[in-house]
């Protein structure tokens, strides 16, 4: 398992852990960890991430802001 990552939303902070290995530009699939639950983030056609199996129960905006991290950070 990765380092935990750490993410300021809404005046709240978060932690969370990349489960993929070895992310490259080709990547178009990403599992990670938050609160105890795991999602897979996805690359959609436009190139932008969102997450795959999404309810109305999960933080949807903290769930993109996380892509957007990771997508800063992996350079994607």
């Amino acid at each position: 398992m990765s380092l935990p990552m750490r993410i300021t939303f809404e005046e709240k902070d978060y932690t969370y852990n990349i489960l993929t290995k070895s992310i490259t530009k080709e990547t178009n699939s990403i599992q990670i960890t938050l609160n105890g639950e795991q999602y897979e983030l996805v690359r959609n056609f436009k190139g932008d991430w969102d997450a795959a199996d999404a309810t109305i129960n999960d933080h949807l905006g903290l769930i993109k802001a996380i892509a957007r991290n990771i997508k800063l950070r992996y350079r994607l």
